[in-house]
Protein backbone atom coordinates (compact mmCIF):
# COMPACT_ATOMS: atom_id res chain seq x y z
CA UNK A 1 0.00 0.00 0.00
CA UNK A 2 1.69 3.20 -1.20
CA UNK A 3 -0.38 6.29 -0.49
CA UNK A 4 2.27 8.99 -0.24
CA UNK A 5 0.58 10.06 3.00
CA UNK A 6 2.85 8.47 5.57
CA UNK A 7 4.13 11.05 8.06
CA UNK A 8 6.60 10.82 10.91
CA UNK A 9 4.16 9.71 13.61
CA UNK A 10 3.84 11.73 16.79
CA UNK A 11 0.94 10.75 19.03
CA UNK A 12 1.60 13.79 21.23
CA UNK A 13 0.14 15.96 18.45
CA UNK A 14 -3.15 14.06 18.63
CA UNK A 15 -3.06 14.36 22.43
CA UNK A 16 -2.87 18.15 22.14
CA UNK A 17 -6.13 18.13 20.20
CA UNK A 18 -7.82 15.68 22.57
CA UNK A 19 -6.79 17.51 25.74
CA UNK A 20 -7.11 21.00 24.20
CA UNK A 21 -3.62 21.81 25.44
CA UNK A 22 -1.63 23.65 22.80
CA UNK A 23 -1.99 23.66 19.04
CA UNK A 24 -0.73 20.56 17.23
CA UNK A 25 2.05 21.15 14.73
CA UNK A 26 -0.07 19.43 12.07
CA UNK A 27 -3.65 18.24 11.58
CA UNK A 28 -4.18 14.84 13.27
CA UNK A 29 -6.40 12.18 11.72
CA UNK A 30 -8.95 9.99 13.51
CA UNK A 31 -11.44 7.27 12.58
CA UNK A 32 -13.46 5.09 14.89
CA UNK A 33 -13.18 2.06 12.61
CA UNK A 34 -12.71 0.84 9.07
CA UNK A 35 -14.67 -2.06 7.65
CA UNK A 36 -12.65 -5.17 6.78
CA UNK A 37 -13.63 -4.83 3.12
CA UNK A 38 -12.44 -1.22 3.00
CA UNK A 39 -9.10 -2.30 4.45
CA UNK A 40 -8.89 -5.17 1.97
CA UNK A 41 -9.49 -2.84 -0.98
CA UNK A 42 -7.08 -0.21 0.34
CA UNK A 43 -4.29 -2.72 0.95
CA UNK A 44 -5.01 -5.02 -2.00
CA UNK A 45 -5.08 -8.01 0.35
CA UNK A 46 -7.68 -10.59 1.39
CA UNK A 47 -7.83 -8.93 4.82
CA UNK A 48 -11.61 -9.35 5.08
CA UNK A 49 -11.23 -13.13 4.75
CA UNK A 50 -8.47 -13.52 7.33
CA UNK A 51 -8.92 -14.42 11.00
CA UNK A 52 -8.95 -10.88 12.47
CA UNK A 53 -6.52 -11.65 15.29
CA UNK A 54 -3.98 -13.57 13.22
CA UNK A 55 -0.55 -12.00 13.17
CA UNK A 56 -0.72 -11.49 9.39
CA UNK A 57 -4.08 -9.71 9.61
CA UNK A 58 -2.92 -7.50 12.47
CA UNK A 59 0.21 -6.48 10.54
CA UNK A 60 -1.94 -5.48 7.57
CA UNK A 61 -4.24 -3.60 9.94
CA UNK A 62 -1.37 -1.63 11.51
CA UNK A 63 0.23 -0.82 8.16
CA UNK A 64 -3.13 0.33 6.79
CA UNK A 65 -3.31 3.15 9.35
CA UNK A 66 0.37 4.04 9.25
CA UNK A 67 0.42 4.37 5.46
CA UNK A 68 -2.39 6.93 5.71
CA UNK A 69 -0.51 9.18 8.11
CA UNK A 70 -2.16 8.21 11.38
CA UNK A 71 -0.49 8.59 14.79
CA UNK A 72 -2.90 6.14 16.40
CA UNK A 73 -4.30 2.69 15.81
CA UNK A 74 -8.00 2.40 16.72
CA UNK A 75 -8.65 -0.95 18.36
CA UNK A 76 -11.47 -2.58 20.26
CA UNK A 77 -12.46 -6.10 21.21
CA UNK A 78 -15.76 -7.39 22.67
CA UNK A 79 -16.57 -8.55 26.15
CA UNK A 80 -16.37 -12.31 26.68
CA UNK A 81 -20.18 -12.40 26.77
CA UNK A 82 -21.67 -15.04 24.44
CA UNK A 83 -24.78 -14.04 22.49
CA UNK A 84 -27.45 -16.06 20.78
CA UNK A 85 -26.61 -16.92 17.17
CA UNK A 86 -29.85 -17.91 15.40
CA UNK A 87 -29.55 -19.72 12.09
CA UNK A 88 -31.89 -20.52 9.24
CA UNK A 89 -34.34 -18.46 7.15
CA UNK A 90 -36.05 -16.91 10.18
CA UNK A 91 -32.84 -15.44 11.61
CA UNK A 92 -32.92 -12.38 9.35
CA UNK A 93 -36.42 -11.43 10.51
CA UNK A 94 -35.60 -11.33 14.22
CA UNK A 95 -33.98 -7.90 14.07
CA UNK A 96 -33.09 -6.43 17.43
CA UNK A 97 -34.17 -9.63 19.19
CA UNK A 98 -31.85 -11.92 17.23
CA UNK A 99 -29.16 -12.23 19.92
CA UNK A 100 -31.23 -12.11 23.09
CA UNK A 101 -29.85 -14.18 25.95
CA UNK A 102 -31.66 -12.71 28.98
CA UNK A 103 -35.45 -12.60 29.24
CA UNK A 104 -35.93 -13.04 32.98
CA UNK A 105 -34.07 -13.33 36.28
CA UNK A 106 -33.39 -17.02 35.84
CA UNK A 107 -31.61 -16.26 32.57
CA UNK A 108 -29.57 -13.59 34.33
CA UNK A 109 -28.49 -15.98 37.07
CA UNK A 110 -27.62 -18.80 34.66
CA UNK A 111 -25.75 -16.59 32.21
CA UNK A 112 -21.97 -17.36 32.00
CA UNK A 113 -20.72 -13.90 32.93
CA UNK A 114 -16.94 -13.53 32.52
CA UNK A 115 -14.80 -12.78 35.53
CA UNK A 116 -13.77 -9.16 35.92
CA UNK A 117 -10.14 -10.27 35.88
CA UNK A 118 -10.58 -11.47 32.27
CA UNK A 119 -13.44 -9.51 30.66
CA UNK A 120 -11.93 -9.21 27.16
CA UNK A 121 -9.47 -11.12 24.99
CA UNK A 122 -6.60 -8.61 24.90
CA UNK A 123 -4.25 -10.63 22.68
CA UNK A 124 -4.72 -8.26 19.72
CA UNK A 125 -3.68 -5.31 21.89
CA UNK A 126 -0.55 -7.14 23.00
CA UNK A 127 0.41 -8.23 19.47
CA UNK A 128 -0.18 -4.82 17.91
CA UNK A 129 1.80 -3.11 20.68
CA UNK A 130 4.85 -5.08 19.54
CA UNK A 131 4.38 -3.96 15.92
CA UNK A 132 4.18 -0.21 16.50
CA UNK A 133 6.99 2.16 15.58
CA UNK A 134 7.96 4.97 17.92
CA UNK A 135 5.46 7.79 18.03
CA UNK A 136 2.39 5.62 17.50
CA UNK A 137 -0.10 4.63 20.19
CA UNK A 138 -3.25 2.53 20.37
CA UNK A 139 -6.60 4.19 21.05
CA UNK A 140 -8.32 1.26 22.67
CA UNK A 141 -11.50 0.08 24.30
CA UNK A 142 -14.33 -2.45 24.39
CA UNK A 143 -16.45 -3.23 21.32
CA UNK A 144 -19.99 -2.01 22.01
CA UNK A 145 -20.79 0.10 25.03
CA UNK A 146 -23.00 -0.58 28.04
CA UNK A 147 -26.18 0.51 26.26
CA UNK A 148 -25.42 -1.55 23.15
CA UNK A 149 -24.58 -4.66 25.16
CA UNK A 150 -27.68 -4.39 27.34
CA UNK A 151 -30.04 -3.72 24.43
CA UNK A 152 -28.52 -6.66 22.53
CA UNK A 153 -28.65 -9.11 25.43
CA UNK A 154 -32.19 -8.11 26.39
CA UNK A 155 -33.43 -7.09 22.94
CA UNK A 156 -35.01 -3.71 22.33
CA UNK A 157 -38.50 -5.15 22.66
CA UNK A 158 -37.59 -7.24 25.68
CA UNK A 159 -35.86 -4.33 27.40
CA UNK A 160 -38.83 -2.06 26.70
CA UNK A 161 -41.21 -4.46 28.44
CA UNK A 162 -38.81 -5.06 31.31
CA UNK A 163 -38.43 -1.34 31.97
CA UNK A 164 -42.08 -1.52 33.08
CA UNK A 165 -42.36 -5.08 34.33
CA UNK A 166 -39.00 -5.55 36.07
CA UNK A 167 -36.89 -2.40 36.15
CA UNK A 168 -34.64 -3.96 38.77
CA UNK A 169 -33.60 -6.71 36.34
CA UNK A 170 -32.69 -4.10 33.72
CA UNK A 171 -30.64 -2.29 36.34
CA UNK A 172 -28.89 -5.55 37.25
CA UNK A 173 -27.95 -6.16 33.60
CA UNK A 174 -26.59 -2.63 33.15
CA UNK A 175 -24.69 -2.82 36.42
CA UNK A 176 -23.09 -6.13 35.48
CA UNK A 177 -22.15 -4.99 32.00
CA UNK A 178 -20.87 -1.70 33.37
CA UNK A 179 -18.63 -3.46 35.86
CA UNK A 180 -17.06 -5.46 33.02
CA UNK A 181 -16.39 -2.30 30.99
CA UNK A 182 -14.81 -0.64 34.00
CA UNK A 183 -12.68 -3.72 34.67
CA UNK A 184 -11.52 -3.80 31.04
CA UNK A 185 -10.49 -0.15 31.22
CA UNK A 186 -8.50 -0.81 34.38
CA UNK A 187 -6.60 -3.54 32.54
CA UNK A 188 -5.95 -1.19 29.61
CA UNK A 189 -4.21 1.26 31.94
CA UNK A 190 -1.50 -1.36 32.46
CA UNK A 191 -0.68 -1.44 28.73
CA UNK A 192 2.07 1.04 27.91
CA UNK A 193 1.20 1.46 24.21
CA UNK A 194 -2.37 2.55 24.93
CA UNK A 195 -2.39 6.33 24.41
CA UNK A 196 -6.10 7.01 24.90
CA UNK A 197 -9.19 5.07 25.93
CA UNK A 198 -12.32 4.97 23.81
CA UNK A 199 -15.85 3.66 23.90
CA UNK A 200 -18.34 3.20 21.10
CA UNK A 201 -21.97 3.21 22.26
CA UNK A 202 -24.71 4.35 19.87
CA UNK A 203 -27.28 6.00 22.13
CA UNK A 204 -29.75 7.43 19.66
CA UNK A 205 -31.28 7.88 16.24
CA UNK A 206 -32.18 10.88 14.08
CA UNK A 207 -34.56 12.66 16.47
CA UNK A 208 -33.80 11.41 19.99
CA UNK A 209 -31.97 9.00 22.24
CA UNK A 210 -33.22 5.41 22.42
CA UNK A 211 -33.70 5.65 26.18
CA UNK A 212 -35.03 8.78 27.90
CA UNK A 213 -32.26 11.00 29.29
CA UNK A 214 -33.23 10.20 32.88
CA UNK A 215 -32.66 6.48 32.26
CA UNK A 216 -29.32 7.13 30.56
CA UNK A 217 -28.28 9.14 33.62
CA UNK A 218 -29.25 6.23 35.83
CA UNK A 219 -28.12 3.23 33.79
CA UNK A 220 -25.32 4.32 31.42
CA UNK A 221 -23.57 7.51 32.39
CA UNK A 222 -22.18 6.28 35.72
CA UNK A 223 -20.19 3.71 33.72
CA UNK A 224 -18.93 6.40 31.34
CA UNK A 225 -17.85 8.49 34.31
CA UNK A 226 -16.01 5.56 35.87
CA UNK A 227 -14.23 4.70 32.61
CA UNK A 228 -13.22 8.33 32.06
CA UNK A 229 -11.93 8.57 35.63
CA UNK A 230 -9.80 5.46 35.13
CA UNK A 231 -8.33 6.84 31.90
CA UNK A 232 -7.63 10.22 33.47
CA UNK A 233 -5.93 8.62 36.48
CA UNK A 234 -3.55 7.02 33.98
CA UNK A 235 -2.94 10.37 32.29
CA UNK A 236 -4.96 9.43 29.21
CA UNK A 237 -7.98 11.05 27.54
CA UNK A 238 -11.29 9.28 27.00
CA UNK A 239 -13.11 9.33 23.64
CA UNK A 240 -16.79 8.53 23.10
CA UNK A 241 -18.18 7.48 19.72
CA UNK A 242 -21.97 7.67 19.71
CA UNK A 243 -24.45 8.08 16.89
CA UNK A 244 -27.83 9.75 17.16
CA UNK A 245 -29.38 12.96 18.41
CA UNK A 246 -27.77 13.52 21.81
CA UNK A 247 -28.79 17.15 22.19
CA UNK A 248 -30.48 16.56 25.56
CA UNK A 249 -27.49 14.79 27.09
CA UNK A 250 -24.40 16.61 25.79
CA UNK A 251 -24.02 18.46 29.07
CA UNK A 252 -24.22 15.11 30.89
CA UNK A 253 -21.51 13.65 28.66
CA UNK A 254 -19.23 16.59 29.32
CA UNK A 255 -19.85 16.21 33.06
CA UNK A 256 -18.87 12.53 32.76
CA UNK A 257 -15.38 13.72 31.85
CA UNK A 258 -15.43 12.70 28.20
CA UNK A 259 -12.61 14.51 26.42
CA UNK A 260 -13.61 14.00 22.79
CA UNK A 261 -16.73 13.06 20.84
CA UNK A 262 -16.88 11.20 17.55
CA UNK A 263 -19.75 10.52 15.15
CA UNK A 264 -21.55 13.45 13.59
CA UNK A 265 -24.34 13.63 11.05
CA UNK A 266 -25.12 16.87 9.26
CA UNK A 267 -28.90 16.45 9.44
CA UNK A 268 -28.66 16.07 13.23
CA UNK A 269 -25.85 18.43 14.25
CA UNK A 270 -22.99 19.32 11.88
CA UNK A 271 -19.56 19.04 13.45
CA UNK A 272 -18.84 22.74 12.92
CA UNK A 273 -21.94 23.67 14.91
CA UNK A 274 -21.02 21.19 17.66
CA UNK A 275 -17.60 22.82 17.72
CA UNK A 276 -19.14 26.28 18.10
CA UNK A 277 -21.40 25.19 20.98
CA UNK A 278 -19.21 22.80 22.94
CA UNK A 279 -15.70 22.93 21.50
CA UNK A 280 -14.10 24.68 24.46
CA UNK A 281 -15.07 21.79 26.75
CA UNK A 282 -14.99 18.71 24.52
CA UNK A 283 -13.05 18.03 21.31
CA UNK A 284 -15.01 17.02 18.20
CA UNK A 285 -13.41 14.36 16.01
CA UNK A 286 -14.11 13.82 12.34
CA UNK A 287 -17.49 14.86 11.00
CA UNK A 288 -17.10 14.72 7.22
CA UNK A 289 -20.28 13.34 5.69
CA UNK A 290 -19.78 9.76 4.52
CA UNK A 291 -22.33 10.06 1.70
CA UNK A 292 -20.63 13.20 0.38
CA UNK A 293 -17.22 11.51 0.35
CA UNK A 294 -18.69 8.52 -1.47
CA UNK A 295 -20.55 10.42 -4.18
CA UNK A 296 -18.74 13.64 -5.01
CA UNK A 297 -15.88 14.52 -7.31
CA UNK A 298 -12.28 15.05 -6.21
CA UNK A 299 -12.61 18.83 -6.54
CA UNK A 300 -15.81 18.90 -4.49
CA UNK A 301 -14.28 16.69 -1.79
CA UNK A 302 -11.23 18.95 -1.58
CA UNK A 303 -13.36 22.08 -1.23
CA UNK A 304 -15.58 20.43 1.37
CA UNK A 305 -12.57 19.23 3.39
CA UNK A 306 -10.93 22.66 3.30
CA UNK A 307 -14.15 24.31 4.49
CA UNK A 308 -14.36 21.99 7.50
CA UNK A 309 -10.68 22.45 8.33
CA UNK A 310 -11.25 26.21 8.36
CA UNK A 311 -14.32 25.82 10.58
CA UNK A 312 -12.97 23.27 13.05
CA UNK A 313 -9.18 23.49 13.22
CA UNK A 314 -8.64 27.19 13.81
CA UNK A 315 -7.73 26.56 17.46
CA UNK A 316 -6.15 23.15 16.78
CA UNK A 317 -8.71 21.16 18.76
CA UNK A 318 -10.06 18.80 16.11
CA UNK A 319 -8.99 15.78 14.08
CA UNK A 320 -9.79 15.12 10.44
CA UNK A 321 -11.97 12.13 9.61
CA UNK A 322 -15.43 10.96 8.61
CA UNK A 323 -18.57 11.49 10.61
CA UNK A 324 -18.94 7.76 11.19
CA UNK A 325 -16.52 5.20 9.71
CA UNK A 326 -14.78 3.89 6.60
CA UNK A 327 -17.50 1.79 5.01
CA UNK A 328 -17.52 -1.14 2.61
CA UNK A 329 -18.87 1.08 -0.15
CA UNK A 330 -16.64 4.17 0.25
CA UNK A 331 -14.22 4.64 -2.67
CA UNK A 332 -10.72 4.40 -1.23
CA UNK A 333 -9.36 7.13 -3.48
CA UNK A 334 -12.07 9.54 -2.35
CA UNK A 335 -11.02 9.09 1.26
CA UNK A 336 -7.37 9.50 0.35
CA UNK A 337 -8.35 12.82 -1.23
CA UNK A 338 -9.66 13.92 2.17
CA UNK A 339 -6.38 13.02 3.89
CA UNK A 340 -4.17 14.47 1.17
CA UNK A 341 -6.10 17.72 1.41
CA UNK A 342 -5.57 17.76 5.17
CA UNK A 343 -1.81 17.34 4.74
CA UNK A 344 -1.61 19.94 1.97
CA UNK A 345 -3.51 22.53 3.99
CA UNK A 346 -2.13 21.88 7.48
CA UNK A 347 0.95 19.70 7.15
Amino acid sequence: MQTGLRREPDFSQFLKALKREGRPSYLPFYEHLASPRFIARATNTPYNRMPPDSEEALRIYVDFWLQMGYDCIPLERPLRCPLSRPEGPAAATLGSESQVVIRNRDDFERYPWPDESDPVDFRAFELIAKMLPDGVKIVGGVSMGPYEWASTMLGLVGMSYLLVDDLELVEMVFEKIGSLHVAANRILTGMERIGAHRQGDDLGFYSATFLPPELLRKLVFPTYRAMADIAHAAGRPFILHSCGNLELVYEDLIECGIDAKHSFEDKILPVAEFKRRYGQRITPLGGLDVDFICRQSEEEIRAYTIALIESCFEDGFWALGTGNSLTDYMPVENYLTVLRTGIEVCG
